[in-house]
């Protein structure tokens, strides 16, 4: 069986230290697109290290920077065909501003693997603290892989989030570039699933999509410059479901609505009937 909750649930992953440098949180950015309008004192807090601020989701590639290879999906107990696998759901949650250089220490463990009936869900939890033990950061992800479930295991509790009965207070509209995930791939996933269009097409996609992690790079910038004036020091935490693809070169909207420190947000691509690209998704202000 490619996937034993028995030995999957619990286990912990080898640790990893990294660390970063300006150049690696401005590749980031410019890779989600920032720095469109190069003489927006806004943009350049993204695209400039004078006045440098660090997005809270470059959490996501922190550790990866400096990887070169295709990703496995190999755990103790999870052995999964990297063409069956999507992600699922991504949060993180910042304990203070993320500094624009540092060095850290990476600690995961698998929390949970999930039975779907056509698919199984494994969720991982990251916790990350400086070389002084000072807790940065903890994620939470959860991949998706087709034709894994049916093992007779948990299924899980729902976790969708009510939006309220009326319009939402903003709508944003975001580009993205045809070589979107071209750039992306620098900050570290080289899944030929967002390159490769022979192993696109393998992996049932007409062609090759956007990385999840970008689309939710993007969506936090534009919801952090709708509404936070473009300061990401305001975020405590972004959450969010991936409710289906996105092909580079299509544009993104995102509808929010504000309730107190809370911002709900949906994203749809309007080039294809509104279908769904983020769903369920939380941002957290302090």
């Amino acid at each position: 069986m490619p996937i034993d909750p028995s030995i999957a649930i619990g286990a912990e992953l080898d640790e990893v230290k990294f660390g970063w440098t300006p150049s690696d949180v401005l590749l980031y950015h410019l890779a989600l697109g920032a720095g469109a309008d190069p003489t927006d004192p806004r943009e350049l807090r993204y695209a400039y290290e004078r006045d440098l601020r660090v997005l809270p989701t470059f959490a996501t590639v922190a550790a990866n920077l400096r990887v070169f290879e295709p990703p496995s999906v190999s755990f103790p107990g999870v052995e999964v065909d990297l063409a069956k696998v999507v992600h699922g759901r991504q949060s993180v949650t910042v304990h203070h501003p993320i500094p624009v250089t540092g060095e850290a220490v990476a600690r995961s463990r698998i929390t949970d693997v999930l039975d779907k009936g056509k698919a199984a869900v494994v969720v991982q939890r990251t916790d990350v603290t400086d070389d002084s033990g000072t807790p940065l950061w903890t994620a939470e992800s959860s991949i998706f892989a087709r034709g894994e479930g049916g093992f007779g295991g948990e299924r899980g509790t729902s976790d969708r989030v009510e939006l309220p009965e009326r319009d939402p207070d903003v709508v944003v509209d975001t580009p993205t570039l045809p070589q979107q995930a071209l750039l992306y791939r620098l900050c570290g996933d080289r899944n030929p699933l967002h390159a490769d269009p022979g192993f696109a097409r393998g992996a049932g996609f007409d062609a090759p999509i956007l990385h999840g992690l970008c689309t939710y790079g993007i969506v936090a910038k534009a919801v952090t410059d709708a509404l936070l004036d473009a300061d990401v020091t305001r975020i405590r935490s972004w959450s969010a479901k991936f409710a289906g693809i996105v092909l580079p070169g299509e544009t993104l909207r995102t509808r929010i609505w504000r309730d107190g420190d809370t911002l709900l947000v949906t994203t749809t691509a309007p080039d294809r009937d509104e279908a769904p690209v983020l769903s369920d998704a939380v941002l957290r202000t302090r």
